[in-house]
């Protein structure tokens, strides 16, 4: 039996950020295939910032995926072979060129005729004036039911002949008006209701036309209507990608080159949301949901089924990877399962604690079956411990409470609480909505006179309101307080928090919008998760030692890198990034001690380089040498630990053995410059003598 592949549409909005832009191309600098693509098929229905992006792409593979990708996002049923909008706009392009613009070399899509044609597709009706007296060829397209782009519910496009000559143009009542239209009218060029009068008398319905096309409109102080021509100028133009959600482009831009090639033209949109929390002793975690708009699940055989990989990077101010983590979460439901969540949100959650700093996150989820891949990307703020803190209200439309889950390391879960969010903010008038925050870093002064106000509002009117003294509060201090909305009406407000001093001065404010549908019941998503180690595993204290020494403070790495190898001493993990943050204080005598039991006891070769360079540093060459062997035949090539084993030939004297080592590693890689200049010196050198 052949797989299925089932998408569940769930819809929603991303949060995105752009990358920094990339060098761009002119569109004449384009090749021919590009350019004609660029400049002639897609012209009229590209959006500004699909242009863009397009532009900064680097070679044709990846204008070949955005392609791939332009079209896919205007794909209305995905899951078919078919893509009926592209047939459909070719289909448009090929009409124009065979009967718009036929004084037009360059084809009929140029004309004007052809652009709204392309744009907006076939009119409801056509009516033609080609042999009226006084008055020059007219032709007037009628369109009704379009929605987007601000379009009136109808409205009408008209083509007149200039002169009787030519081609068909559109009629601007602004730029041209009624006098424009008839060739024998000699009255005041700037005078339209005077040419209106005219043009009434010979065709009453079109002089109403020429000072407005949009179907009853007011025209005040008979002058022609500029909503006509902001209609003609900015509104059927901006039809042409106004329902596209481009930001699929900026991703492909920012991913290209970390996905792979089949998920690039495959990006779906989603919400998420971000969050910073402290465990008692006042470390930060980072927890985040992110809820795509689709999700595909193959079945076979009666199980539904795919697999989420998840990739987060955390980045510096200047671009430097503080940390890098990787998660894979099957999914696998019968049928009585899948049933019940068809219809509903996913929303996948993780944990990961986080040291002091400004930061970037960048979290890319792909689903494997259907090679469909969103991202988040989100700027985090996290203040030394102790620092004064309010974070931003996280609103929960359900709680769940369980003495468990207060030993556990759980998404959006503070002591033994869950936290369940929509990234949405949406509530309905029969929930009752929870909101956390945290407060961190309590001075003495405001606990003994200080308060914490959380009021919420409408309109900027406050419709409840709550206050709590800071008096005793704990540090962190979680915050849940509880609001039923069944008396609020439906629509948007504003969660606030303050936090205030004795004499009730603002010290710190945090608010966060909400709206209460006009549904009485909305779908909740269902939550799935990578099981976490427990809140005291020395894992936490490993990732943050290893944060610590990619951001460059190898004193407070080392101490917490130490600390989880003692707790955990047969990790080989836990033992190799200790041999890291040894070897880069030089403490060569400490990396042997690690290293030695695992590489000893257990033959576990990965310890292999780290002896030899220990080895190497100490002055101990021909030891480096056999630990880097040992490396090469059980670990596997590297390039580093090949040019090694060459630098310390020739520092016991074994040239000809150098060269052979070396010009084995430029076989395998023959870019390495300076390798090839220390070739050459040593070369020389032994034809000395």
């Amino acid at each position: 039996m052949r797989p299925k592949l089932i998408a569940i549409l769930l819809g929603g909005l991303a949060l995105a950020v752009l990358p920094a832009a990339a060098q761009k191309l002119s569109v004449k600098d384009l090749p021919p295939k590009y350019r004609a693509w660029l400049e002639e098929e897609v012209v009229y229905i590209i959006s500004p910032k699909e242009k863009d992006v397009f532009l900064q792409l680097g070679n044709d593979r990846e204008r070949d995926m955005f392609i791939t990708a332009f079209w896919k996002a205007r794909d209305k049923t995905p899951d078919t072979p078919e893509n009926e909008f592209k047939d459909e706009h070719y289909r448009r392009i090929e009409y124009a060129n065979q009967y718009f613009g036929r004084g037009l070399k360059a084809g009929g899509w140029r004309s004007d005729m052809g652009r709204v044609y392309i744009t907006l597709g076939e009119p409801r009706t056509i009516e033609r004036y080609e042999n009226e007296t006084g008055i020059y060829p007219m032709i007037v397209w009628f369109y009704s039911g379009l929605t987007g782009a601000g379009l009136p519910s109808a409205f009408n496009v008209v083509f007149f002949k200039k002169h009787a000559a030519g081609d068909y143009i559109l009629y601007s009542p602004v730029r041209d008006g009624p006098q424009q239209l008839m060739p024998f009218y000699n009255g005041d060029m700037t005078n339209y209701l005077q040419a209106w009068g005219e043009l009434r008398l010979i065709n009453p319905t079109l002089a109403d036309m020429s000072m407005s096309l949009i179907p009853g409109e007011y025209v005040y102080g008979m002058n022609p209507t500029v909503s006509s021509d902001i209609l003609i100028s900015q509104k059927i133009p901006m039809m042409g990608y106004d329902a596209v959600k481009d930001a699929y482009a900026e991703k492909l831009l920012r991913y290209k080159d970390i996905v792979e090639v089949e998920y690039t033209a495959n990006y779906i949109e989603s919400d998420a949301l971000v969050q910073i929390s402290r465990d008692a002793a006042g470390r930060a975690f980072v927890h985040y949901l992110i809820e795509p708009a689709r999700l595909s699940i193959e079945r076979y055989e009666g199980i539904y089924r795919t697999t989420f990989d998840v990739n987060g990077i955390v980045s510096d101010a200047g671009g430097k990877t503080i940390y890098q983590f990787d998660r894979r979460v099957p999914i696998e439901l019968n049928g009585d399962q899948f049933a019940k969540i068809r219809d509903r949100l996913v929303s996948y959650q993780d944990a990961f604690p986080i040291i002091e700093g400004d930061y970037k996150i960048s979290l890319l989820l792909k689903n494997t079956v259907s090679k469909e891949f969103t991202s988040v990307e989100a700027a985090l703020t996290i203040p030394p411990a102790g620092t004064l803190t309010l974070s931003a209200p996280v609103l929960a439309n359900r709680i769940i409470r369980n003495p468990d889950f207060a030993g556990q390391v759980k998404p959006f879960t503070v002591g033994d609480t869950q936290i369940v969010a929509s990234p949405r903010n949406d509530f309905t008038v029969n929930d009752t909505l929870t909101l956390f925050c945290e407060v961190g870093g309590l001075t003495d002064g405001l606990k003994e006179g200080g308060s914490l106000s959380i009021t919420l509002s409408r309109g900027g009117q406050i419709v409840t309101a709550t206050s709590k003294p800071l008096a005793g509060v704990p540090d962190p201090w979680r915050v849940l307080e509880a609001f039923p909305l069944a008396n609020l009406p439906p629509d948007y407000y504003t969660a606030e928090v303050v936090l205030l001093d004795a004499d009730q001065k603002e010290v710190l404010s945090s608010r966060t919008p909400f709206y209460i549908s006009l549904s009485a019941a909305l779908p909740r998503s269902w939550i799935m998760y990578a099981p976490l180690p427990p809140a005291g595993s020395p894992s936490y204290v490993n990732i943050r030692g290893m944060q610590h020494f990619q951001a460059g403070d190898l004193g407070r790495a080392r101490p917490l890198l130490e600390e989880a190898h003692r707790r955990s001493p047969g990790s080989v993990p836990f033992a190799l990034d200790v041999c890291r943050v040894l070897f880069a204080l030089k403490d060569y005598d400490g990396v042997r001690e690690t290293a030695l039991p695992f590489y000893s006891d257990e033959q576990n070769y990965e310890f292999a380089q780290f002896l030899g360079e220990s080895s190497q540093a100490l002055g101990r060459y021909d030891e480096a040498i056999g630990y880097y062997k040992d490396y090469l035949t059980h670990i596997g090539t590297n390039l580093n630990v090949l040019n090694s084993i060459g630098d310390c030939y020739v520092q016991t004297g074994q040239l000809t053995e150098a060269v052979t080592v070396w010009k084995r590693s430029l076989e395998l890689d023959p870019s390495q410059g300076e390798l090839k200049k220390k070739l050459a010196a040593i070369q020389d050198k032994i034809k000395e003598g």
